[in-house]
């Protein structure tokens, strides 16, 4: 009897002793605290201002900016807006390995959630400001399919009353051929014989309808995650319930993220990217890989007439110092794409610039080993993850 008796207060201690430190691990340090909290929205700074863009935020921009993102007639076909690739319920994303417009692109639908914060747009930053990104798909064979001139005729014809309002009258362009700099060869020679004046006229209406898109897109805020809910709870020292803890496991999967697994170091502050290029070793589709990332868009960036030190753009060149100072260094490019966003991050596979990786299990799996790029240099090296550590780590990334 006295020996049940003692086995029982063994694993009454051991029991106790598991509890204690499970309870211990589901709380974070105040160190871990202090780093949860840099990821979460309690540190979101205000929107940035746009100097390129002078109606970023003029609300007759947003409602027509709007108007402007849901308009399938801005397609060759009819049937393509901006709302097509970019789902509001789907964090502004579509869920495809690749977007898919008049055609197929060769990367995935970036998210536009937070895009107002970007100092650089799509995959490989060739882009620096969102009205700049919003006219590059409806000049694009493949995705809105229609030329600079199109664009401009529909935007002055349909939306007379909301352009003006904005920008002033604009001429007469409606008797205009379809041309465009970008376009088919008939298109860019009909581009090539307009009068200089014209070609001025169109490409201001041209980047006129991307700053209204911008000024719709910048109302696009990050929304609350499991995450943010923590952290404020915790900081406000109220009682967390049982829909907002974390569980242990995804306290482990923290610990892993700002820790073993590195993750920080390109997913960090409030929006979880540090807004930069990397190449990850991320498999191509092709050999040789043909798509060199940020390598190839530096060249791009600079040459855009619709830059920020650009004809078309609001702002003073002293206001430029992204595009100023940017380092056009291509050998450290090579292969090198943008970190996106991870709000949101388990809602919307598949992976990586072109859809490479099919699950969050795949992505953590390619990081933990760390292969090597296929052109360029990857700045991985191999983690050494146990599975537990995996799986805590995709249940973290799951609160996201």
């Amino acid at each position: 009897m006295k020996r049940f008796y003692l086995l029982g207060i063994a694993a009454l201690v051991i029991v106790s002793t598991i509890g204690f430190y499970l309870f211990k691990s589901s709380k974070l340090s105040n160190s871990e605290l202090e780093i949860a909290s840099s990821l979460s929205l309690n540190n979101l700074p205000p929107l940035p201002d746009d100097p390129s863009n002078a109606v970023a935020d003029n609300p007759l921009a947003v409602a027509f900016g709007e108007a402007l993102f849901n308009d399938i007639e801005l397609s060759a076909n009819g049937q393509v807006s901006c709302a097509s690739c970019h789902l509001a319920d789907r964090e502004f994303q579509d869920d495809l390995p690749v977007g898919h417009g008049i055609g197929f692109t060769d990367r995935r639908t970036m998210p536009l959630r937070g895009a107002g914060y970007s100092p650089w747009l799509f995959w490989d930053g060739r882009k620096d400001s969102l009205w700049s990104q919003a006219i590059g798909p409806l000049e694009s064979a493949v995705e809105h399919g229609l030329t600079r001139s199109e664009v401009a005729i529909h935007v002055t014809l349909k939306y007379s009353e909301q352009y003006t309002a904005l920008f002033g009258p604009s001429p007469d362009i409606s008797d205009i051929p379809a041309a465009s700099p970008l376009g088919n060869e008939t298109q860019q020679v009909a581009w090539q014989k307009l009068p200089e004046e014209t070609k001025y006229s169109i490409n201001q209406i041209f980047a006129n309808t991307g700053k209204s898109i911008a000024a719709f897109e910048r109302t696009l805020n990050p929304v609350e995650n499991r995450l943010d809910r923590y952290v404020s709870v915790i900081l406000a020292n109220e009682t967390l319930t049982e829909d907002v803890a974390l569980t242990p496991q995804e306290i482990e999967g923290f610990r892993v993220f700002v820790g073993k697994g590195n993750c920080t170091n390109c997913h960090n502050g409030p929006r979880l990217t540090d807004e930069f290029f990397h190449n990850t070793g991320v498999a191509s589709s092709v050999s040789p890989p043909t798509d060199q990332g940020r390598a190839d868009a530096i060249a791009q960036v600079d040459s855009d007439p619709f830059n920020c030190l650009g004809r078309y753009s609001d702002a003073n060149p002293n206001e430029c110092g992204e595009l100023r100072f940017m380092s056009r260094d291509t050998h450290l490019y090579e292969r090198a794409f943008k970190s996106p966003s991870l709000r949101g991050v388990a809602g919307r596979p598949p992976y990586m610039h072109a859809g490479q990786l099919t699950s969050l299990t795949d992505v953590i799996e390619h990081y933990d080993t760390a292969p090597s790029s296929p052109s360029g240099h990857s700045e991985l090296e191999p983690l050494g993850l146990s599975e537990s550590e995996k799986h805590a780590l995709e249940a973290f990334l799951n609160t996201l």
